[in-house]
Order: structure tokens, then sequence, then C-alpha cells
């Protein structure tokens, strides 16, 4: 399948909503607890090593990053500071709750959300305030459990379902799926559910020969 990711390009760093591109078009978020995977899967999905940081320090997201999508750069990867790191003052832990929190609730070309946790530990209290930022304005949301090599296939099996059951619980409706970006496994699945997305908030940015596969 062409990767309509691949050609993704860096436009800014926004530490406020006013500096984002224009409100227009379809955007993805990606959003996660700091070291759950998300800089990872970011790169793996775009089949680049360096698109998104990667380091053994989390945290190392601090702005909101836009990445557009060419030929017609109506579609973006927005990669959202990664919540939870302990490391950052207090003042500067707010500054990114307001940031994450004012981003969900107002931008209204956000196509949908990708939230990834890592599958040995989903669900932690900062994943649900980061539910909690959804709840009243219905949003796409993709759950993405990241590490899966590191769990028996058994075991990502189990962590699926009762995550599941977590969220369903919860009342929310989310599609979700395991993913490995060491073993690039889930990869063709996140692609294909994200040019659906994409291709549905704004039919005028797609992409010449991208075509799509629905997520797990």
């Amino acid at each position: 399948m062409h990767n309509p990711f691949r050609e993704a390009e860096f436009v800014l760093g926004a530490g406020r909503l006013d500096q984002l591109p224009d409100d227009a078009g379809a955007e993805i978020a990606f959003a996660g607890r700091s070291n759950a995977g998300k800089s990872s899967a970011l790169n793996t999905l775009c089949e680049r090593r360096a698109l998104a940081r990667v380091g053994r320090t989390p945290g190392r997201t601090q702005e909101i990053n836009v990445f557009r999508l060419p030929p017609l750069g109506r579609w973006r990867l927005v990669d959202l500071p990664g919540y939870g790191y302990a490391k950052v003052s207090a003042r500067q832990r707010a500054h990114w709750d307001r940031l994450i929190g004012d981003y969900l609730r107002e931008r209204r070309s956000l196509a949908g959300l990708v939230l990834i946790m890592d599958i040995r530990h989903p669900l932690t209290p900062l994943d649900e305030a980061m539910l909690h930022w959804l709840e009243g304005r219905p949003r796409p949301l993709h759950v993405l459990l990241t590490k899966a090599d590191k769990v028996s296939r058994s075991e990502a099996g189990r962590q699926l379902q009762a995550t599941r059951r977590g969220l369903e619980a919860r009342g929310l409706d989310a599609t979700l799926q395991t993913f490995s970006a060491l073993k690039r496994e889930g990869v063709e699945d996140l692609r294909g559910l994200l040019v659906d997305w994409l291709g549905a908030a704004d039919p005028e940015g797609q992409a010449g020969g991208a075509q799509g596969t629905p997520g797990c």
C-alpha cells in the first residue's frame, strides 16, 4: 500500500493554540503518557527514523509539533506533548495540561485522536485524564497498545480485551489494536485507519493513490 505519511514535513512547534496552522483541512493528533512509545510509533508510521524525537529521556516533546502531508498540505499529523513526565516543574506540567486540553476541546479540524498506551500499563490515571478531556466532544478515538513485543501473544490479547472492556465501562466508543515499532506489527492497520479518518474529514485533501483499510 502506498504510504501517504512517508513524505510528512515538519511545519512548526507551537506553545500556544494561536500559533497553530489555520484550523482547516484535517489533522490527527497523537497523545500518550511519557515513555509510552509515541515518538517510535510516529516514526514507524511514517517510515522515518527521526521524524519525531526518540530518546532515553521521556518528555522530550514540549510543544505541539505539526507535520504536513504532501501533496496538498491539507492533512496534518499533530504530536502532542507527552503527559505525566515528573521531572519538570509543576508550572510546566500545568501549561502542558492546559495546552493539550484546550487543543482537544477547541480544534475543529481534529479528525481523530490516537491515544498511545504501553501494553504493560494501559489506562493509567494519566490516560484517564486525557480521556476526560474528550467527554462531551465526540472525536474518533483509536487506542494503540504499544510495545507488544515486550509481552507474549496471549498476554497481548488479554490486555487488548481488558482495555476494550475498560473503555466500554467508561462509555467510550474506540477502536483498539496492538502495535510494535520494533517488529513493525500493526503498522498497516494503523495507516489504513488514519487515511480513512482523514479522507472522511476532508475529502479535498486526499493524496493521490492513498487507499486505506479499516483499523482493528
